[in-house]
């Protein structure tokens, strides 16, 4: 996708939450250049009141903040609250533990709630495809 094709999301806000500062703010700074409005937290408790009191259009959690399974939560709070907002969770679980998550089969995506889940290790250009995947 060169960046003359790229989908501009005036308008559109996104959710994103991670302890990783470094993470919030690259990706912060890739959302907004793609027109989106970013609202962040850096904690699932944090999250937890944005998701409860703001209007938001796709959501971008990490999966381990205070709790190993803090995205998770975020996602099931998120997806009871506003159904039809997508949720992508981002993880370096893998990395760190060996095991995999994949919300493809439809088993997993009843419990785990997101509709993508990323290796937190992505570049920008790959969240950026998830969003135009689920948002198109």
């Amino acid at each position: 996708m060169g960046n003359d094709d790229r989908v501009d999301y005036t308008g559109k806000t996104v959710l994103l939450v991670d302890d990783d500062l470094d993470f919030l703010a690259q990706h912060e700074l890739g959302l907004k250049s793609i027109g989106f409005t970013v609202i962040s937290a850096e904690s699932q408790k944090d999250a937890l009141e944005l998701i409860a009191n703001k209007k938001y259009d796709i959501a971008v959690f990490d999966l381990m903040m205070e709790n190993e399974d803090s995205g998770f939560i975020l996602s099931y709070n998120s997806k009871k609250k506003n159904p039809d907002v997508p949720v992508i969770i981002a993880t370096s679980v893998t990395n760190e533990t060996g095991m995999q998550f994949d919300s493809i089969t439809e088993e997993s995506r009843s419990w785990v709630k997101a509709d993508i889940m990323l290796d937190k290790d992505l570049r920008f250009d790959q969240l950026e495809r998830a969003i135009n995947t689920l948002l198109s």
